[in-house]
């Protein structure tokens, strides 16, 4: 299993465990096979060593090779033989309950071998035999969770199935430009038109870094995930609420600071307000589907009812009023303490780690499958999944986020049902933080951003392959620090700094109380130091927040990283960038406007004693662990996600006269 944490590098930062036997490739070597085999990956293998692997290779020739005996292999390989498996150039969704088991199944194969080498060997096999989609999402998976895929950073999603992130306008350009062998470099619009309000944000939605920060939280945290994989994910249903959760305060913001309301949830029994154009098409398979204005919501047939989805959610909302989920025993689970979030996260979603989904269903994923069939429900017209059914293409469909706030403030419901925080459990006697100061601007722009588009296109040995390219505005943000100042009663005191950033008015400009503001705060860092006696004086720069990760590298700078290191016979050194799982560092900031938008900073410093990681948190940077956890380990904060600010707040004053917490008006400005 990939670790994070507990493992210095010489160089402070997370080093890779050896679990990899000692003869086991090295990195570069490790890197470079699996940039060959996502190379193209719709055409056959065009690496002379994949392609003989491939030919000769029999996955169920040697079942030494494996952990289970060549159980999942053999499966495998009889459903090959039996032709029931979803044939290639098809697309393929992880909602469509068969496709996924396909997906698994070729995942179980992974995770069941033993060498580089039987991996290997297996994934150059079954990429010929396999539908591209099912493949590419259990090598995915396997590079995250297996202990032969550490170190390795798997290629941005964006230029290895380009179809799901690029307008199909450009597309069609990239494909006429490989035709008539003209290099070409094209701009791609968001969606909609400015009748539209909700392309004022459409930004922030397809923004394609925000696309593979969702789409891969989801391959580190997902719903059909077994302990019997090799560990247990720790917190799974308390991370699927908090990620989301903040992706949805996130997005409230960005309306804010264009002038549009708060996100409403949606209703089963009202209409979907807003429909969606997605100008995407699936490179086999048709366009993806679109949804017209003031649909009602109706029964997919065969699949999801309206009726079972008001069911499940009566059943959910008795839960969090009675205080305890009933398992499937009869037993109940009690939810009215700090580890109930966990369990309404497992059941609301719900992964395998729900004790009951045949009773509570399976609101989430359900919801993405009603929501995405309303252009067809009854399958008339055989339409492909839409947006809503890939979490690499869902957070462009505003109806997303209407449906997170839905499920948002179920969790709400919980978590107002919680006792307040007192006095003492929100302080940290003999720690006092004393002033919060910003270093630089906060300031936020658009920038262009350039990726790759070669994989969109077919190749040819009879024709040269031209450079096609396509950009598109991303938000960003200018560089800035926070000064902390905190005073210590004693020497050697852990503390956990947590910095939020409220939005201060609603778009009517009304100020939110503390207490209704305190759901809409944004987590910008959250970090881990050891206190002196005496003054301490900390500063964090934007760019180490916990919150986010940087942009991974190119298809491109990855091929020719590794095939020098492997030239070379030199070390691969790709550590920033082994987990994709995080918020793009470039929107930690959520976008200003000209005249300046008003947040509230809030910062408070607690206890990280009882953090058992909290020595090797202290010296390294954690990119992306607040809302993606630790891949194989335990969560790092014993504190509830959110915390101070996850219960409701009564009365301000136990926050106003805390030592331990400072408040900081700030204005976000954008740019033009």
């Amino acid at each position: 299993m990939k670790l994070l944490l507990l493992c210095l590098a010489a160089t402070s930062r997370f080093a890779w465990p050896s679990f990899v036997n000692d003869a086991a490739p090295s990195l570069a070597v490790r890197q470079q096979a699996v940039n060959h085999l996502l190379y193209r990956v719709t055409e056959p293998l065009r690496f002379d060593d994949l392609k003989a692997a491939a030919a000769s290779f029999n996955p169920v020739a040697d079942k030494s090779i494996y952990t289970d005996g060549g159980a999942a292999a053999q499966h495998l390989v009889d459903e090959l033989a039996d032709h029931r498996l979803l044939e290639k150039h098809h697309w393929f969704s992880l909602f469509n309950t068969r496709q996924r088991e396909e997906a698994l199944m070729l995942f179980d194969v992974f995770m069941h071998c033993k060498t580089w080498e039987a991996a290997l060997n297996n994934a150059a096999y079954f990429r010929e035999q396999m539908n591209e989609g099912e493949f590419v999402y259990a090598l995915y998976a396997a590079v995250i969770h297996s202990e032969l895929g550490a170190g390795i950073v798997l290629p941005p999603l964006y230029e290895v199935t380009p179809h799901s992130f690029t307008n199909s306008e450009v597309i069609q350009k990239a494909y006429t430009a490989q035709m008539t062998q003209t290099p070409g470099n094209f701009k791609m619009d968001f969606t909609g038109s400015k009748k539209n309000p909700e392309q004022h944000v459409a930004y922030f939605g397809e923004d394609i870094g925000m696309n593979v920060h969702h789409v891969t939280w989801h391959l580190d945290f997902p719903f059909w995930w077994e302990d019997s994989y090799g560990y247990h994910l720790d917190r799974k249903g308390e991370l699927f609420f908090w990620a989301h959760h903040q992706l949805t305060v996130r997005f409230d913001s960005e309306r804010l600071s264009n002038h549009l309301d708060l996100v409403d949830e949606l209703y089963w029994d009202r209409p979907i307000e807003d429909g969606f154009a997605p100008h995407t098409t699936y490179r086999y398979g048709g366009e993806f589907p679109t949804r017209p204005d003031h649909v009602n919501f109706e029964d997919v047939d065969g699949l999801v009812r309206v009726r079972d989805m008001i069911i499940h959610e009566t059943r959910i909302r008795d839960a969090i009023a009675h205080g305890y989920i009933t398992a499937a025993d009869g037993s109940h689970i009690n939810i009215n303490d700090e580890h109930g979030i966990d369990h309404l996260g497992d059941i609301i979603e719900s992964s395998l780690y729900s004790p009951n989904a045949q009773y509570y269903g399976a609101l989430h994923n359900e919801a993405h499958i009603i929501l995405g069939r309303q252009a067809d429900p009854h399958g008339k017209f055989n339409l492909p999944p839409s947006v809503m059914e890939h979490f690499e293409t869902a957070t462009r469909d505003p109806a997303f986020f209407r449906l997170h706030k839905y499920m948002d403030n179920m969790f709400k419901e919980h978590k107002d049902s919680l006792a307040p925080y007192t006095a003492e459990e929100i302080g940290f006697p003999g720690v006092h933080l004393t002033s919060v100061s910003i270093e630089g601007e906060l300031e936020t722009f658009f920038e262009d951003f350039e990726y790759d588009l070669k994989m969109a296109v077919d190749s040819s040995e009879a024709v040269a392959e031209v450079e096609v390219k396509a950009h598109v505005d991303r938000l960003n943000h200018k560089d800035f620090a926070y000064n902390f100042d905190i005073k210590s009663d004693s020497a050697d005191q852990h503390a956990v700094v947590r910095v939020f950033l409220c939005p201060r008015r609603d778009n009517n400009g009304i100020q939110f109380t503390f207490d209704e503001g305190r759901w809409n705060c944004i987590e910008m860092d959250k970090f881990w130091t050891k206190l002196a006696a005496g003054d301490n004086h900390i500063k964090r720069k934007s760019s180490e927040s916990s919150v986010t990760v940087p942009d991974v590298p190119s298809f491109a700078s990855l091929i020719h990283d590794a095939d020098a290191a492997v030239a070379s016979g030199s070390d691969l050194h790709l550590e920033e960038f082994d987990r994709a799982c995080g918020l793009p560092q470039r929107m930690l900031l959520p976008k200003g406007t000209e005249e300046g938008l008003e947040f509230l900073l809030v910062v408070a410093v607690s206890d990280g004693t009882t953090d058992a990681q909290h020595d090797a948190l202290e010296a390294v940077d954690a990119h992306g662990h607040a809302q993606c956890g630790v891949n194989g380990e335990k969560y790092p904060d014993h504190q509830p996600m959110g915390f101070p600010l996850d219960r409701r707040i009564p009365d301000d004053r136990i926050f106003l006269s805390a030592d331990n917490i400072e408040k900081l008006l700030v204005t976000v400005t954008h740019k033009h």
